[in-house]
């Protein structure tokens, strides 16, 4: 009888010059959106009308951000 021959899973290499620009683009996105969350309000305000706060106002609730 012989014995079936296991294969060994082989990692898969991923270069991190592929990632990089990936990981800064997400990572730049996300800083956006937690602006545009947690103090788009007020006097750190980037757009005079509050549309944005409206906007994203129970989602500010739901994260606990407090905004009144």
């Amino acid at each position: 009888m012989t014995q079936a021959a296991t294969a060994i899973p082989v990692p898969v290499r991923i270069p991190i010059r592929q990632i990089l620009p990936w990981a800064v683009l997400i990572g730049l996105l996300a800083l956006i959106a937690l602006y545009f969350v947690s103090t788009e309000q007020g006097a750190t305000a980037m757009f005079a009308n509050s549309y944005i706060h409206e906007f994203l106002h129970d989602g500010r609730h739901l994260l606990a951000f407090p905004c009144h």
